[in-house]
């Protein structure tokens, strides 16, 4: 926290102003008339070589001394800027009670000044001292002008983000806020504060109550939303009563973060409908139109998407010479990526690629070139793509990962395994710690056929991981695959299990396992209870075929067309087409 170079200007000026107004032996023209009478500073030269020789100490790594100076001559000419002073000397000796002692002076002698008594409140909350922010606390409001209040208070749970007992922290605040709970202004914002805090110390019932509350007060107040919304899940339908009860005055923004919510448990229907309540009533409001877009992508609806994207492009380059804050820009790249996405599903390459040399955020540009190169390799130009990946710069170790990951997807995409088994080895040798490459080696040795290569390097990978229940699941489901140890294969797809229960994908494996033992019946139930928390053309395939060797062919070709609905180029399910000659 040393001083700027501005500040250390202000304090040499300040020292030497009152140097010269306490008359140091500096000469100086006769004072006019209005001069004639001055005030005089509490700065006489005496204190003025004091504050030097503090200054001098601390320079000279003599923090203790220093402290004492500084404070001292703070608390003879109460200047805040010295008091700030003493409070950042001792703070750089990491003295948090000198800083405290510093900062409680300077707030007792100015008790007007916010700027003291945050400084009281920042250290009272770093050296973990919960209960005594009570004060502090109430002076931080109290100081605040009355249209800064509100958004004081609704700051105020940041500050207790490292607190070790965090129900002390809800308490204290409340005490600290009683005066506002009943506030019409400050009420709702208040309540919604506890109940964040409370929420942040585990008690969900106590932080729905406070949220009821707020809203209780002012439906208006998005605090309250804010809070409810933060609570949003299937046992907690109160949460989203309350969201949807402010739902119809809600800025664009928080309807949006609604929209997300359900997004993230999988309401897609939910969120569609609100989306479409949004461009309705606020069409400009472009970020509405990227989520649809993205919606529409994913449920097929090309046309549709295409349209909602390039509205979205539009909104946002309505104002080409406005500042591009970061969301604008990820959003921009998103649009691109999805419209690229949409001409590489029509086949139209050469547009794809368009759309993806567009992308020019920094974050978003390796990503897009790696994309480029896979649409380069599935036109047949592998080698023209791979060169693509590696001529792009990194950034960073992830960026180095990223790329190579990128060129052995490629290479595995094209059935290119003895290059991507050279490939992985070359950067095993590089990297000898990345146990991810070593799992990806020992994929890629299954599709050569190396299968005690295979197993070698996935129990290698059990000893070094033993609570990674990939490589169990990975080794089970091969020895399942091909009728081999089976015992020992349901053994090792269990064990996964342990270490990811209802891990929809090991829970296929486990049924695979299962229907090879000649259990069609528990194959099907594991099968029939993974697609549902799943749906995957992999699962499909296998649930398809353990019907089908049940003698349930109409069910059997329902089930392989959903598969190809979701990847109608999954390898398994198309292996199985052709092997069991379905028709469909």
């Amino acid at each position: 926290m040393a001083l700027d170079y501005y500040e250390r200007m202000r304090f040499k000026y300040v020292l030497l102003t009152l140097m010269l107004a306490a008359g140091a032996g500096v000469h100086a023209q006769a004072p006019t008339a209005a001069e004639a009478n001055p005030k005089r500073s509490a700065l006489d030269s005496q204190l003025f070589y004091q504050l030097l020789l503090g200054e001098l100490s601390a320079r000279s790594e003599e923090p203790g001394a220093a402290f004492s100076l500084v404070l001292d001559a703070a608390r003879k000419t109460n200047d805040p800027m010295v008091y700030r002073r003493a409070v950042q000397i001792a703070l750089q000796a990491r003295s948090g009670e000198s800083a405290l002692q510093a900062s409680r002076a300077w707030s007792q002698a100015l008790p007007a000044s916010r700027e003291a008594n945050r400084f009281v409140l920042q250290i009272l909350l770093g050296l973990n001292r919960i209960a005594d922010t009570l004060e502090p606390l109430k002076r931080e409001i109290a100081l605040a002008p009355a249209n800064e209040r509100r958004d004081v208070i609704w700051a105020i749970p940041g500050g207790f983000e490292r607190a070790s007992d965090r129900q002390l922290a809800a308490t204290t605040v409340q005490k600290a806020l009683t005066s506002t709970l009943a506030d019409p202004y400050l009420g709702a914002t208040a309540w919604a504060v506890l109940g964040r805090l409370w929420l942040s110390a585990g008690d969900k019932q106590a932080a729905l109550n406070a949220a009821a509350k707020g809203q209780g007060l002012d439906i208006r107040s998005e605090h309250s939303a804010l809070l409810a919304l933060s609570m949003m899940s299937p046992d907690t339908l109160q949460a989203e009563a309350m969201v949807k009860k402010h739902l119809a005055i809600a800025r664009p923004e928080f309807r949006m973060a609604y929209i997300k919510a359900l997004l993230g448990t999988q309401r897609e229907d939910d969120a569609l409908s609100e989306l479409q309540s949004i461009t309705n009533s606020a069409p400009t409001y472009a970020d509405a139109w990227l989520i649809q877009g993205a919606l529409s992508l994913q449920a097929g609806q090309l046309e549709v998407a295409e349209r909602q994207l390039q509205r979205y492009l539009d909104l946002i380059d309505a104002t080409p010479d406005a500042p591009q804050p970061a969301e604008i820009k990820r959003g921009r790249s998103q649009a691109y990526f999805s419209l690229a996405l949409i001409a590489q599903q029509r086949k139209d390459f050469a547009q794809a690629d368009a759309w993806l040399q567009r992308v020019s955020n920094p974050d978003d540009v390796l990503r897009a070139q790696i994309h480029r190169a896979t649409l380069m390799a599935q036109q047949g130009r592998v080698d023209e793509g791979l060169a693509l990946i590696h001529s792009q710069p990194e950034r960073s170790a992830d960026e180095a990962r990223l790329k190579r990951s990128a060129q052995v997807q490629i290479l595995r995409e094209q059935k290119l395994f003895d290059r991507t088994s050279d490939l992985l080895k070359e950067a095993i040798a590089k990297n000898p710690d990345d146990l991810d490459l070593v799992y990806d080696l020992a994929m890629v040795s299954e599709k050569l056929g190396k299968l005690d290569e295979m197993e070698r390097l996935l129990r290698t990978l059990m000893a070094a991981k033993p609570d990674d229940p990939h490589p169990y699941n990975a080794l089970g489901y091969a020895l399942a695959d091909r009728n081999m140890r089976l015992p020992e294969s349901i053994v090792l797809i269990n064990k996964a299990l342990q270490l990811a229960p209802n891990d929809p994908f090991i829970t296929d494996s486990l049924a695979w396992a299962e229907f090879r033992s000649g259990n069609k019946e528990e194959a099907l139930r594991l099968l029939q209870g993974a697609f549902k928390a799943k749906p995957d053309a992999e699962i499909a395939a296998h649930l398809g075929e353990v019907l089908w060797a049940m003698n349930r062919q109409a069910e059997a070709v329902q089930m392989f067309k959903e598969g190809l609905k979701l990847n109608p180029a999954n390898d398994t399910l198309m292996e199985t087409l052709k092997r069991l000659r379905v028709p469909l």
